[in-house]
């Protein structure tokens, strides 16, 4: 007898456990219910997905969307929004929010603001600081939390954990692996005086190599002192890439599409502020060395670092200008038009954005396509060709860095627990996130 399904996506080649392949994919109560023919079957909705890859659905593990405080950057709904019509499926938020997310009840606020509003699944960041350092073993419990987020050195917002004896205390509270901003703040506080007037270029002159590779080393030390796992955010330099390659029994990294994608001074020159970025863009041989750490399997995770702020902010004259820059909604087309460039592989893709996530941070039911597993998928066209241009761009602040870069390869699709968020740049009509579910917290 022939089984019935909420959904059928037929006809694609899809990312099983064992590779591509021309296949079948149902779909029941959210979840993937048979991977395979399904030619005799039926379902309510059948999605054809001719011509296309089915992936797993892509996670984004690092977005900044503003609220509560300053929602006329980005809010939870137009920064789920923009991820949405970029093939992502789930995003992690980032606590240097007005009021940061120190606190049970600020977390719980952040996830009551996003029921019904939020177009992908989504997760919290709770904040360390020296003021909760010593509860942060229960709060990273707290439902709809993905773990502790540190800075080390000071970025956008008040949250900052300079001192050792501080990041000492941070890594002994709890057991879930510690997101970590990785720059030292003493070194930023000594070259203040290397910040040009009107010169972005400058940006990474101040906040110099020795500035991230001091204070990984510092954190990577007292990972393994104190047994925490760690993950480092936003890799910016070729040395830290062999450090970390040191120290994968306790930290895991994260590498960024801008960091790949833009070196200086070229993006300084054509993109002034709106290049400028906390750890900021380098050289073209620490660019390199970012891609020999993709090459090499040292980076676990792509994430966007989507760090919004206003054209009106962005055009201060340097320093006045803020750091950070839009990246939620162009991170699978840029990385998947380095795949069509030969710069990765399709598996390495699925590696970076499904699969690694799910491994660090013990997301449950996510991160591939296998019975049992969330119905999440991105559907991509690996031939297409586009253009990123601002009408696309679903941003409240309306610009990327991106803009006028010719792609090949475009989300066409992202499928969350079975609902059709976004079909060929179309979204559905209404959202239906719901906050990410994680092994460690189940009970």
């Amino acid at each position: 007898m022939a089984e019935t399904y909420d959904l059928i996506i037929k006809g694609g080649d899809v990312w099983t456990t064992g590779g591509l392949a021309q296949t079948d994919v149902a779909v029941r109560d959210g979840k993937i219910a048979h991977v395979g023919d399904l030619d005799g079957d039926a379902a309510d909705s059948v999605v054809d997905a001719t011509g296309l890859t089915v992936l797993p659905g892509m996670i984004d593990s690092q977005v900044h969307f503003r609220e509560p405080g300053n929602e006329q950057k980005e809010d939870l709904e137009s920064g789920t929004r923009s991820a949405a019509l970029g093939g992502i499926t789930a995003v992690f938020e980032m606590p240097n929010t007005a009021p940061l997310t120190t606190s049970a009840e600020a977390l719980a606020d952040k996830i009551d603001r996003a029921r019904g509003r939020a177009w992908t699944d989504h997760a919290f960041f709770m904040g360390a600081a020296a003021d909760n350092a010593d509860q942060l073993a229960e709060l990273e419990r707290v439902p709809g939390c993905c773990g502790v987020k540190m800075f080390m050195g000071s970025s956008t917002g008040d949250l900052l954990v300079p001192d050792d004896e501080t990041v000492r205390r941070v890594l002994s509270n709890g057991t879930r692996r510690m997101s970590v901003h990785s720059e030292d703040e003493y070194r930023l506080n000594e070259r203040k005086g290397e910040r040009v007037e009107g010169d972005p270029s400058s940006h990474p002159v101040w906040r110099d190599e020795e500035t991230a590779i001091r204070s990984t080393k510092r954190l990577l030390a007292i990972a393994r002192e104190t047994g925490r796992r760690v993950h480092v955010l936003h890799i910016t330099t070729a040395e830290e890439v062999e450090i970390l390659s040191q120290y994968k029994d306790v930290a895991t990294c994260e590498v960024t599409p801008q960091h790949l994608t833009l070196a200086a001074p070229d993006c300084y020159d054509r993109l002034g502020t709106y290049a400028q970025m906390n750890p900021p863009i380098r050289g073209e041989a620490h660019r390199a060395g970012l891609w020999r750490g993709i090459e090499q399997g040292i980076f676990d995770v792509i994430g966007s670092d989507h760090a919004p702020h206003t054209k009106e902010e962005k055009a201060q004259p340097y320093p006045a200008s803020p750091s950070g820059m839009p990246g939620a909604q162009t991170t699978v087309a840029v990385m998947l038009d380095h795949v069509a460039n030969g710069r990765l592989s399709l598996a390495r893709l699925v590696d970076l954005l499904c699969s690694g996530p799910q491994r660090i941070f013990n997301i449950a039911g996510k991160g591939r396509i296998a019975q049992g597993y969330d119905a999440d998928f991105t559907l991509v066209d690996l031939k297409a060709k586009r253009e990123i241009t601002a009408d696309w761009l679903a941003y409240k602040c309306g610009w990327s860095p991106y803009e006028g870069m010719n792609i090949t390869g475009w989300p066409m699709g992202t499928i969350i627990r079975g609902n059709v968020v976004m079909r060929d740049g179309e979204l559905a009509d209404d959202p239906v996130g719901e906050p990410v579910r994680f092994m460690e917290t189940l009970g």
